[in-house]
């Protein structure tokens, strides 16, 4: 597939005042230089149709920032969407200087011509107002670009589901054709059968770096019994290899009750470390869970949390997000580091057992499915708290921006799933954006 790239359209006309279009174009090749080597740009401004049709025809972007560099008639908008197929953020600049003489851009009307061109052909958009030196422009075509850059991405995403989801937990299952139709993504699936056969016939010598690489990570993995620690290790070997042997970027298994009956190993901390191997891993099947951790880790950088809200304090404006034991080794808590248990009801294992560490920047996340079959983005902003091991397993305590009651009842009564996700960064903007990029309803709390 080809590399993510960005095309920077100054679009206008020379009627204008060209020595102020000139400094803003520079000031905004500039900037938009600094905030991603992703960017394509024209040489000049792109001021008539015959130039604007020149750079486009060999150009093949995944996102458009068209800057109406002075004004421009709708004839320009209608050119672009003709040639290219993809988000536009729509870029108003500030007109330089009011003294009573003449309008040097007329930038505004321009942005007016081509927003009433993207809806009439029924095209979202984002839209930004201001200079190429303001932090708020910055923020948000930088948000818009590395929305787009997730929306790039899930085209090559291959997403496994291991297993059928458990009864009643048919939320999180999806068909590979609404994978691809919403999402531009693939759905694999493999029974859980398979990966168990696999792993049941390595030798402790094929797993023996497996084992090493757990050693380095978990703390206490010695205390697990010999035959669930070999089990283990195998397990983590057949689904790591199966992830990377078939690219996959996100993975959502079946867990109970097969790993404790027919396995006798629970799969809880294969999860924690492949979260850690830039595999985003769900429990419970829950596809559409496995999703939303890829995007969380795709924005932020780093590994997302996977629980369920199982607590809430009005006193403290907290919500508690909890699941078995699955959560990555690195947003351990620095005091406790990965420790290892056994699973809460059935009492085997290795399970990831500890309280995640602290962040002044938190967003909650989830990919939720709608009654017409159509999706949506919860959205919530945040702070994990600084506190011990809430339960048996893995926790953090969320103080969220909003009052935590009132996400908690609006959300039960909107009929979003069970599962949420909680991104180690205030990715909000990005994921608004995202949404508008993917046509899916934001529901923001």
């Amino acid at each position: 597939m080809k590399k993510f790239t960005c095309v920077y359209l100054p679009i206008g006309v020379p009627t204008f005042h060209l020595e102020s279009a000139q400094i803003q174009f520079e000031k905004s090749i500039k900037m938009l230089s600094e905030m991603t080597e992703d960017f394509i740009f024209p040489d000049k401004m792109l001021l008539d149709i015959e130039e604007l049709q020149s750079f486009l025809k060999d150009i093949n972007p995944d996102v458009i920032v068209l800057q109406n560099i002075t004004f421009a008639n709708a004839a320009y908008c209608s050119e672009i969407l003709k040639k290219l197929d993809c988000p536009v953020v729509l870029w108003t600049l500030r007109e330089p200087i009011i003294d009573g003489n003449r309008l040097r851009l007329n930038s505004l009307t321009g942005a007016y011509s081509a927003g009433n061109t993207l809806y009439e052909m029924n095209r979202t958009f984002e839209y930004v107002y201001g200079g190429p030196d303001e932090e708020e422009v910055i923020s948000e075509i930088k948000a818009a670009v590395n929305a787009a850059r997730v929306k790039h991405s899930l085209k090559t995403l291959n997403v496994a589901a291991v297993g059928h989801t458990p009864q009643g937990f048919g939320f999180g299952r999806a068909l590979d054709i609404d994978i691809l139709k919403y999402f531009g993504a693939t759905l694999v699936s493999i029974e859980i059968r398979e990966l168990i056969n696999k792993a049941k016939q390595f030798t402790a010598e094929e797993c023996a770096p497996y084992l090493e690489e757990a050693k380095k990570a978990m703390v206490g993995l010695e205390k697990t019994s010999a035959k669930n620690l070999e089990d283990f290790v195998k397990l983590y070997k057949a689904y790591k290899d199966y992830a990377i042997q078939n690219n996959i970027g996100a993975l959502a298994t079946r867990c109970w009750p097969d790993f404790f009956v027919d396995y006798g190993t629970p799969v809880c901390g294969v999860l924690g470390l492949l979260n850690d191997n830039n595999i985003s891993a769900s429990c419970e099947s829950d596809v559409y869970g496995a999703i939303s951790m890829y995007i969380g880790s795709q924005l932020s950088g780093c590994a997302t949390f996977f629980g369920d809200p199982v607590s809430l304090d009005e006193s403290e404006n907290t919500i508690t997000f909890w699941h078995c034991g699955t959560a990555a080794c690195s947003i351990a808590r620095e005091d406790t580091g990965a420790e290892i248990g056994v699973h809460p009801n059935r009492k085997i294992g290795p399970t990831m057992e500890y309280g995640c560490k602290p962040s002044d920047k938190a967003t909650v996340f989830r990919i939720g499915r709608k009654k017409d079959g159509t999706f949506r983005f919860f959205i919530a902003g945040g702070e994990i708290l600084d506190k011990p091991k809430q339960f048996c397993g893995t926790s953090m305590v969320v103080r969220t921006k909003s009052k935590a009651k009132e996400i908690v009842s609006k959300s039960v009564k909107n009929g979003f799933e069970p599962h949420f996700i909680v991104i180690y960064d205030d990715v909000e903007k990005e994921l608004e954006k995202l949404a508008n990029m993917m046509d899916m309803e934001i529901c923001k709390y």
